[in-house]
């Protein structure tokens, strides 16, 4: 007797490691491996949650209407063009992949690019196709012509996270509209903008832009990073009718509870919180990118809210710092399993926070 037989492809995935959250044997943890809000949630996010839990022994309403229309009003959108997840973003990458593959069919992302997005792949017995970033002057970066290079006729989505983590850089407008129109209309582009609020720079869009009018173009969004909602796991993803008529049809019957639906609801409409959490992380990541670099240590350019760093070979490797920094209580997160075992990612914290990695690495550097 046999024992039952996953698909192909699912025993070929490496488990999916977060970041480090514990020091064994150190009180005082500063926790920068995770990308977390250094500022917390909305106020008022925090107060629609309590209110909601009052009711706790009432279904959701499984259309995630609330907060459908919630979103709607502060991006300017179609509200029935929007698919909420209650496990963050990650689920909804998960769930277009599952609508869309199948066995054979290939997936084109690049070489240091979400973890996720090889899981989706595989685990619907597709092909993943890895595609080298090419390195600037600034950093690491996805190489447009390389990946229409790789479009074949059994290509079926293209998974883009725009800025791209752990690297931190972005394509350009003209880059995406770029990328979009070599494709062919039969490919799905996903847009992943986890942390697209971060980015400031004026040639950048968010995807909204090309998810409005083209029927395969698809835009993801979580409240995990920038509205600091990480522990609820709420996302949603911005599509074409015909995708969310799919994607509605696959979901779950109540893909993201009362708490998640006020909470988020809240969150997005406080303005000022999000505003005040953009141009905290602007500053602080300025400085941090600035620090770092007059250690000695290389660090990319970002538009996110973390910042990659580099360290040579030899006794003063990535491994090394990562040891080092643990012993003060100070997590990164290595980068390693994104093909960047010489990095480390720097979450930008508090200025407490910000700081104490800061003279922590310059202590590393002259030890």
């Amino acid at each position: 007797m046999t024992e039952p037989t996953p698909k192909p492809g699912i025993l070929d995935i490496e488990l999916y490691v977060g970041g480090r959250s514990t020091v064994p044997g150190v009180e005082k943890i500063t926790k920068l491996s995770s990308n977390e809000s250094p500022l917390g949630p909305s106020p008022a996010a925090v107060a629609a949650l309590a209110a909601a839990a009052r009711e706790l022994q009432l279904y959701p309403d499984g259309s995630s209407r609330l907060l459908r229309e919630a979103i709607a009003r502060a991006e300017g959108i179609d509200p029935a063009r929007i698919v909420a997840g209650g496990e963050g973003s990650g689920p909804l990458l998960t769930l277009i992949a599952n609508a869309y593959l199948q066995p054979g069919d290939e997936v084109i992302f690049s070489r240091h690019a979400f973890l996720i997005y090889e899981i989706a792949t595989r685990a619907n017995s597709a092909r993943p196709v890895i595609v080298d970033e090419k390195t600037t002057n600034g950093g690491i970066k996805i190489d447009v012509t390389a990946m229409l290079a790789a479009v074949t006729d059994k290509t079926r989505i293209v998974y883009i996270a725009n800025p791209n983590n752990p690297t931190g850089s972005y394509l350009t407008r003209d880059e995406m509209k770029a990328l979009h129109a070599g494709l062919p209309p039969n490919v799905l582009l996903v847009i992943d903008a986890a942390y697209g609020e971060f980015v400031d720079a004026p040639d950048y869009d968010i995807g909204l832009e090309l998810a409005q009018t083209h029927g395969n173009v698809v835009m993801t969004r979580t409240f995990s990073k920038i509205h600091g909602l990480a522990a609820l796991r709420l996302g949603w993803a911005y599509v074409p009718q015909a995708v969310a008529d799919v994607l509605n049809r696959i979901r779950g019957p109540f893909p993201t509870s009362p708490l998640q639906q006020q909470a988020g609801a809240a969150a997005i409409a406080d303005m000022a919180h999000l505003e005040k959490a953009a141009a905290h992380n602007a500053r602080w990541r300025s400085w941090l990118t600035a620090e770092i670099r007059a250690t000695g240590l290389k660090v990319d350019d970002s538009a996110a809210n973390f910042v990659l760093i580099h360290f040579p070979p030899g006794p003063k490797d990535a491994k090394a710092a990562d040891a080092f920094l643990l012993a003060r209580g100070i997590i990164l997160r290595g980068v390693g399993a994104y093909g960047l075992p010489d990095c480390l990612r720097l979450t930008v914290g508090t200025e407490e926070a910000n700081r104490l990695v800061a003279a922590a690495l310059r202590d590393f550097v002259q030890s």
